[in-house]
Order: C-alpha cells, then structure tokens, then sequence
C-alpha cells in the first residue's frame, strides 16, 4: 500500500510560483505513475499533469500546459509539481495520486491517493 503525502502549498500572488511535493512511502515507488489532480471550491475534481513510471512521458491539462511541469525522482520516491505564472483560477487543493497499472488522466483509475495540499492564489 502506497501512503502519499504532499506538500509545498501556501498563498502566492498572481504571477508567481509554488513547487510542489508528493513523497511515497513504497520502495517500490519508481513502478507507479503518478497524478496530479486539483479540486477548487464547489467544483469536480480535474486533472493537471501526469508522469509514467520512469519520468520519460508527461502529459499536461491544457489549462495548465506551457506553466506547469511534473517531474520526479525516483531515488527520493518524490514527485514534482513546479507551478510558473500562477493565475487566481489555480486556486484549488492539490493531490497526487498512484497508481501501477495506469497512466493518464482519469482520477478513477488511479489506486492511491494523498490527503492534498491547498494552494490559493491572489489577485
């Protein structure tokens, strides 16, 4: 069982950058693609960006292409979430989520999931 734990959320203005982390507890971490998903108020949960196995494949939300990039590493069992250009509309609380047998952007796919991180940004 994966436990996932993320962090590096906090308030920042328009224009600005947060990283986010997702840290795993299995050794067995670099076998699972991960998700990041987002939840803001009142809404449905929606994809970000994903990352394969090894790092090699990357997919993004196109309402988050070209500003945010995901990137991981394996020896640290650490997944990235580096968030350029903040708008007030990536105000949301940010998960991760694991999952060895899938890769992509449906959040029912995936098996594990952290407990989120919130990220507000300000106009």
């Amino acid at each position: 069982q994966v436990q996932l734990v993320e962090s590096g959320g906090g308030l920042v203005q328009t224009g600005g950058s947060l990283r986010l982390s997702c840290a795993a507890s299995e050794r067995t971490f670099s076998s699972y693609a991960i998700g990041w998903f987002r939840q803001a108020p009142g809404k449905e949960r929606e994809f970000v960006a994903a990352i394969n196995w090894s790092g090699a494949s990357t997919f993004y939300a196109n309402s988050v292409k070209g500003r945010f990039t995901i990137s991981r590493n394996n020896a640290r069992n650490t997944v990235y979430l580096q968030m350029n250009s903040l708008k007030p509309e990536d105000t949301a609380v940010y998960y991760c989520a694991a999952d060895q047998m899938y890769y992509g952007s449906n959040d029912n796919e995936y098996d594990y999931w952290g407990q989120g991180t919130q990220v507000t940004v300000s106009s």
